[in-house]
Formats: C-alpha cells, structure tokens, sequence
C-alpha cells in the first residue's frame, strides 16, 4: 500500500523541483503503478495545475506535455498525421481506455520501463526529453541515465522526413508485451528500437548499410540477422528469450516490408 503524509499541487515546476529535492518524495504522473507500491512517502506532488497536459505543434516540432494521458496520444491528429498512426498503434492495446485516460506520458517515460510500448516509439521518433534541471537531451541517452530527481518537462518530436511502423508481440490483447519493436526512417536512416526485452527498449541502427539500396528479401535477411546477433534477451512469465529471439526476427522483417509497401504502392 502507498501511504501519503502530505500531497501538494505544485504552484509552479520550480516549486514541484524543490519538493522533489526530498528524499521522501515522488510526482504523481497517473498513479497507477504507484498505487501498486509498497512504500510511505513525505510529499506527493501533483503536476495537474502546471499546463503540462497539452500537445502543441509548433511547426518543426511537436511539443508533448508530460500530464498529456496515453488516450490524449492515440486520437491526437497532429501526432498520428505525423506518425501515420503509428502513435496510436503503440497505446491502443495498453490496458483499456480508462486506464489510458490515466496514465501519462511522463509516468510512463519517466520509469524507463522494460516494458513500456511508450519508451519504444518515442525512441524510434528519435524524440528528446526536456528535464526541468537536465535540459534537452536525446530520449536514447535519457533512457540509458540513473534515475534522478528531476522532472520531466515534456516531450520533443523535431519534424522531419518520416516513415514508421510499430508491431508489438502480446499473449492476450492487453496484457504486457512480449516484445515490442518499432521501425523508423528519418532522413533516409533507419532506426530499430526493440523494447519488453523484456529490459527497457534499446535502438540499433543500419551501420553496416544493408538496407542502403532498398528493402528486398535478401537485405530484410541481413538486416534482421545482425540485430538477432546482437539483442539482449531476457526470460520471464510471458516468454523464454529464445522464443522473444524468433518474434524479434518476424517483428523486424514485417515492420519493414510494410514500411516499403507504402513507401512505393501507397496504403
């Protein structure tokens, strides 16, 4: 059970900072895996008065506040305009739509969960989180830092040219994931995020150039088995890392040729 001595709505993200300063103190994103702790703290501070619930385009970016629910992200136009629904495809099987009305982005990027569907399409948008003390950074480095206490501002999409697709691997249709992978190309580069390793997501890139003169068969082949090399697998209830190996394989290889399928013959 949490057990709360004093919850506070902050007046100000300087003032959410300060508190958060104490040993003893957590932020509020939706509360849900909060709930579920066993632990007693000082102060509960609640970011809902800050403004932070908002998703803004602001023209070479898209700025995405750190209350804004994962409901907010799965209809928001501008984001899966610019996401060909791939957004919206990342949360629409996480729990059910009262759960996502709750839960936030910054609670759910925050924790760096292993199994966040959430942590794995950002990083595929190559997205960058805005600390209120650490400043601007990569969501890649942001994922690979100890846990501070800092607050999560919000999110950062910088636009440019894009093509993504996002698969997930679950044993029932809300349940954790198994595995999650999301394929982006940005600028002409790809990117592979794996994620419910079931470790937090981690992002491969084309270095070997496999995919330089387009997506067939033989160059979907190398790509996938280069990454197979490389990924860190663990086991748990939802599956055995051999069979997460074999999902990975089907996962990548899909989400690629879906990406060239609409790239030359349209949805």
């Amino acid at each position: 059970m949490l057990t709360i001595h004093k919850y506070i709505r902050a007046k100000s993200i300087e003032e959410a900072y300060e508190l958060c300063q104490n040993r003893s103190s957590v932020v509020l994103g939706g509360m849900l895996w909060l709930k579920m702790q066993n632990r007693t703290v000082d102060y509960a501070i609640d970011l809902c008065d800050l403004g932070l619930n908002l998703i803004e385009d602001k023209g070479d970016e898209i700025h995405i506040g750190a209350m804004v629910s994962l409901r907010q992200l799965e209809i928001n136009p501008i984001l899966n305009e610019y996401t060909q629904n791939a957004i919206r495809e990342s949360v629409k099987n996480i729990v059910g739509v009262q759960f996502r009305n709750l839960a936030t982005v910054g609670g759910s990027l925050f924790g760096r969960y292993g199994f966040s569907d959430v942590l794995t399409i950002f990083m595929a948008l190559d997205a960058y989180v805005e600390l209120y003390h650490g400043g601007i950074i990569p969501i890649q480095e942001f994922a690979a830092m100890p846990i501070t206490k800092d607050i999560l501002v919000r999110v950062i999409i910088k636009k440019v040219p894009l093509q993504i697709k996002y698969m997930s691997q679950r044993n029932t249709k809300t349940d954790f994931p198994v595995l999650t992978c999301a394929i982006s190309k940005l600028n002409n580069n790809y990117l592979c995020v794996i994620g419910a390793r079931p470790l937090k997501a981690i992002v491969f890139e084309d270095e070997k150039g496999y995919l330089d003169n387009g997506i067939t068969e033989e160059t979907v082949k190398s790509f996938v088995n280069d990454i197979a090399e490389q990924l860190v697998l663990g086991s748990n209830l939802r599956g055995s890392k051999e069979y997460r190996r074999r999902i990975a394989k089907v996962l990548i290889k899909r989400a690629l040729m879906a990406l060239d399928k609409e790239a030359n013959h349209g949805n």
